[in-house]
């Protein structure tokens, strides 16, 4: 996800350079050592 961001700000830093990127969070994760994660709905 981090990679996806950095991606994201390198298109758009010729626009600002001083951008924030907030409001993200994780939804869903599968696979790994801990397995399967949902988020709570409602938050």
């Amino acid at each position: 996800m981090q990679l996806g961001l950095l991606t994201i700000y390198d298109m758009c830093k010729a626009v600002d350079r001083g951008m924030v990127i907030g409001g993200i969070r994780l939804i869903e994760k599968r696979g790994g050592k801990s397995g399967h994660w949902l988020a709570e709905s409602g938050s």
